[in-house]
């Protein structure tokens, strides 16, 4: 019996602390969660012996179940774009990082460096997607040629954030996304070309394949995810640039395994680990020293020089995270309507 009740006590106070833990990460579900597993999550675990366990949603969704839960988040981490990271941030929901925790951050684009709570994980594009079997006379070299008038009834753009479109009337009107107002005379312009608003990634997919929208200001991931599916869609990136989107990450106020977060992250940005990120999503690594495979390398939105990033359309997204909601009504009563 005395026997017994050592190995008892060995068993509930003997072993390492983080082997009895888990680290929780906030991320989409589907193929996001699938990516995070596959290589941060799986680099992290065989490193530290600790599992990782996912909680899942939409963007906003998260975002308000970490308000509600302030102070004590469900996740030790989350991942969400760059411009939701500032609302989450100026709520106090994200730590500020020590990036001296973070020894592989050293090589981090610049464009990457979102906040003093947030960091990219990997970028992509809104840029022109369109079917070339489809759209045969157009080769989008600039924003500008979306307006052509042969265009009409066949383009596409997300409902949920006109910011890419926005920038770029702003621009082609001599303006920046900080004085917006300048490109809504351009923006009313295109109106006439718009066929559909897609809601989400599968019905941005859905116009494409059946060519109802065969011209898209797609993302760039699901472009080449389709291309891979074998609808011959063709990713343009016009002379004044594609617009940048990062996915970001962070650690959650609150959270009582800070030390494990840091360990997760630095794993992320391991060039290896980078690289198989670029590899699934064909999207571009957040830290400049990944080696990308060659074939991947080549692709219009992947970028893996700091010459490349800066040559984009970078929307500031705190700037973003402060006027999407204005950007949205605007949008949604003068050019969907």
């Amino acid at each position: 019996m005395k026997r017994l009740l050592i190995a008892l006590f060995a068993l509930a106070f003997g072993f390492p602390a983080q082997a009895q833990d888990k680290l929780v990460v906030s991320i989409w579900g589907g193929s996001w969660r699938d990516l995070v597993a596959e290589t941060a999550a799986k680099k992290f675990t065989k490193e530290t012996g600790v599992p990782v366990e996912f909680i899942t949603g939409g963007t906003i969704d998260r975002l308000n179940k970490a308000k509600l839960s302030k102070g004590n988040p469900e996740s030790d981490i989350t991942f969400t774009t760059s411009h939701v990271g500032w609302l989450y941030a100026n709520d106090g929901l994200f730590e500020k990082l020590d990036l001296a925790k973070i020894p592989n951050a050293k090589n981090l684009a610049d464009e990457a460096r979102i906040s003093p709570f947030h960091l990219g994980g990997w970028a992509y594009v809104y840029t022109i997607g369109y079917r070339a079997d489809l759209i045969k006379d157009i080769k989008f070299e600039s924003w500008a040629d979306l307006w052509r008038p042969e265009l009409k009834g066949k383009l596409a753009a997300p409902d949920f954030d006109p910011s890419h479109i926005i920038a770029v009337a702003a621009i082609l009107s001599g303006g920046d996304i900080a004085h917006w107002e300048k490109g809504q005379a351009k923006l009313k312009a295109l109106k006439p070309n718009f066929k559909a608003f897609y809601t989400n990634d599968a019905n941005s997919q859905q116009l494409l394949a059946t060519g109802e929208t065969p011209v898209q200001i797609v993302l760039s991931m699901n472009a080449y995810y389709m291309i891979g599916q074998g609808v011959p869609i063709t990713v343009a990136i016009p002379k004044e640039g594609a617009v940048l989107g990062v996915d970001t990450v962070a650690i959650m106020t609150g959270t009582k395994k800070a030390e494990l977060a840091y360990k997760f992250i630095d794993a992320l940005y391991d060039p290896e680990i980078q690289a198989q990120i670029a590899k699934l999503k064909k999207g571009s690594p957040a830290v400049l020293n990944a080696k990308l495979d060659p074939e991947i390398a080549k692709l219009p939105g992947v970028f893996t020089s700091a010459a490349q990033w800066k040559k984009q359309i970078n929307i500031d997204p705190k700037l973003r995270a402060e006027k999407t909601a204005e950007w949205r009504k605007w949008f949604a009563e003068n050019i969907m309507n």
